[in-house]
């Protein structure tokens, strides 16, 4: 059930361009390597200069292929190309070159984990479709003197258009699925993810209504590529879509921006529907067929997928799904983690010092698993220590830090902190009598049936041991002496 926002309900849908890997582009042998002086990279078919015949990029059709695979969708066996009309300065052929009735990758779905409250809920996103298409130019509105101008290297790069269903009802939810989707494009290499380079640009159809009432009239707020800022952009249209219709005014269909310095929306031209393109097949095209054959030669050349993976996870290693699916959001992390729990042969607790301390570290040190100074053999080396109970919990934080400082081995720090757990029964067996003996209120409440008492007596033995005993060991004596 979708949550409420003052009184209406939040639909967001997304449209997303995937730039595809390929160092050509989609219909041209020109190179898509960014950054390259402005025109360097536009030959005569991105120019659409009179003579020119598109010849559509083998690698372009294998990535949708995997994408398809990817995300359990249905690969088309045909699919065709249309013209989409349109006009904007830097589209040199006055239409751009895309998929409309038969997408080569129809249906799927896209499934993350959500935090909801106190509770983490698992929530999927239904896909609608994903398509090839084209990208456009760039214009240029710096560095002109007063003047704009027009850099042909993107046009023609190989796009693959993600459209989601209207399954999402909120700006977390909708962050938490862009995230998942640049995680999978990102792990099969499809694209390289760059979103500051607009490698991965994402465009958030945004309505609200009434519980029960008809769809309302979508804005779609273009480019966002930055999470940050998509969080941003989509709260601040549903407030101000709530707004309008409270105060009276109807919604009109339109494209707008998100200007992150004001943290608003404005619109940027009225939202034109499929008839506007007027699209028709691309003459110069035929049509794109798919065999059966290349589908299973493309999967069977696919690396383990971040699901696949997951699902391994949690049936070799006893994960819980949550833990599986956290750890499976890079190859890097993943691989860290199956080379720490092979290591040290404690899965569980692998898992957790990765999701927590290690995450924590990088996150503050803005960091990739890469660059962390702890090594997956340190980290396996430090939760062996936990489990033979050589040092405590508190312990090996100590410990951690240690590594994180590269300040030596796990069991260098532990001798050179004096960190080692007290498991001499003789001498802790003293030291809790003497703090039994100390405290004869605390023991008399806890016979009494104040369970609660018992904190009254641990916090002094582990003061006295100098936070060296073991915390099983004191309460196993503790219950043992107070009957």
């Amino acid at each position: 059930m979708s949550k409420l926002v003052q009184g209406y309900e939040v639909v967001i849908g997304f449209e997303t361009h995937a730039q595809l890997s390929t160092t050509s582009k989609i219909f041209s042998r020109a190179a898509t390597a960014f950054g390259a002086e402005a025109n360097t990279q536009a030959c005569a078919v991105d120019m659409a200069l009179p003579g020119t015949l598109p010849v559509m990029n083998i690698g372009a059709v294998e990535r949708a292929i995997e994408f398809g695979l990817a995300i359990n969708a249905h690969i088309a066996e045909r699919s065709i190309f249309a013209r989409k009309n349109y006009f904007y300065p830097d589209l040199p052929k006055g239409y751009q070159i895309s998929q409309f009735e038969i997408p080569v990758v129809q249906g799927g779905e896209v499934s993350f984990f959500l935090e909801e409250g106190k509770e983490t809920v698992r929530k999927t996103v239904r896909l609608e479709r994903a398509h090839l298409e084209e990208d456009a130019g760039k214009s240029l509105h710096e560095d002109f003197i007063g003047q704009s101008g027009i850099d042909l290297n993107r046009a023609g790069t190989p796009l693959l258009e993600i459209v989601t269903r209207p399954d999402m009802s909120s700006s977390e939810e909708a962050v938490a699925y862009a995230k998942e989707l640049h995680k999978i494009v990102t792990w099969i290499g499809i694209c390289d993810g760059n979103m500051q380079e607009g490698s991965f640009r994402c465009d958030a159809n945004v309505s609200v209504r009434k519980p029960g009432a008809e769809l309302g009239t979508r804005r779609e707020i273009k480019n966002l590529n930055s999470f940050k800022f998509m969080q941003q952009a989509i709260d601040y249209e549903v407030r101000w879509q709530i707004e309008q219709i409270e105060d009276g005014h109807a919604i009109q269909q339109a494209t707008v921006l998100f200007d992150p310095d004001t943290g608003e929306t404005r619109a940027m031209r009225t939202k034109e529907d499929a008839a506007d393109y007027r699209y028709f097949p691309d003459p110069d095209l035929p049509p794109l067929v798919i065999g059966r054959d290349w589908v299973e030669r493309v999967k069977g050349e696919m690396a383990e997928l971040p699901r696949v993976m997951a699902e391994r996870f949690v049936k070799d290693y006893a994960l819980p799904e949550y833990d599986a699916t956290q750890l499976t959001q890079s190859k890097a992390v993943a691989a860290y983690f199956e080379a720490t729990a092979k290591a040290c042969g404690q899965p569980k607790l692998a898992s957790n010092w990765i999701m927590g301390e290690v995450s924590r570290r990088l996150n503050a040190s803005e960091m990739s698993i890469e660059q962390a100074p702890v090594s997956a053999a340190q980290l396996a080396a430090l939760i062996g220590r936990i489990s033979d109970n050589t040092i405590s919990n508190n312990a090996a934080r100590q410990v951690f830090e240690g590594l994180w400082n590269k300040e030596g081995e796990v069991d260098a720090i532990i001798e050179a902190k004096g960190l080692k757990q007290m498991n001499d029964t003789g001498e802790l067996e003293k030291i809790i009598d003497e703090v039994l003996a100390a405290n004869p209120k605390n023991v008399e409440e806890f016979k009494a049936g104040n369970a609660k008492a018992l904190n009254g007596l641990v916090g002094p033995i582990m003061k006295a041991s100098k936070g060296k005993a073991n915390p099983g060991q004191v309460n196993a004596l503790l219950m043992k002496k107070l009957g």
